[in-house]
């Protein structure tokens, strides 16, 4: 049974980091691509990023893009999400997710998700 495990969230200050990771088990990386997504409270979930690693295409939001870096630690068949200049909205619950051949941005269209992990970003 395939697993998909985020961790890393917290509080942090605006204009502070936070480095997200997502463990996946029961699944060869190789063949799945791994998205990272975002619900805040009374909001749609939304796509944040994503990477294949077939083809090493990456993708971002327009919301994470210059701020946020995804990278794939092969080695420990994980995804992390690197987070910096964080603002009070991307307060929300981040979660990880696989989708079998290629990653996409719908954050519904996923095979195997993770229970998530909280981000706040206040002072």
């Amino acid at each position: 049974q395939p697993h998909v495990v985020e961790s890393g969230g917290g509080l942090v200050q605006p204009g502070g980091s936070l480095r997200l990771s997502c463990a996946v088990s029961g699944l060869n990386l190789d063949y799945y691509g791994i998205g990272w997504f975002r619900q805040a409270p009374g909001k749609e979930r939304e796509g944040v990023s994503c990477i294949n690693s077939s083809d090493g295409d990456i993708r971002y939001a327009d919301s994470a893009k210059d701020r946020f870096t995804i990278s794939r630690d092969s080695a420990k068949n994980t995804v992390h999400l690197q987070m910096n200049s964080l603002k009070p909205e991307d307060t929300a619950v981040y979660y990880c997710a696989a989708r079998f051949r290629k990653c996409v941005m719908d954050p519904y269209d996923y095979d195997y998700r993770g229970q998530g992990t909280q981000v706040t970003v206040s002072s």
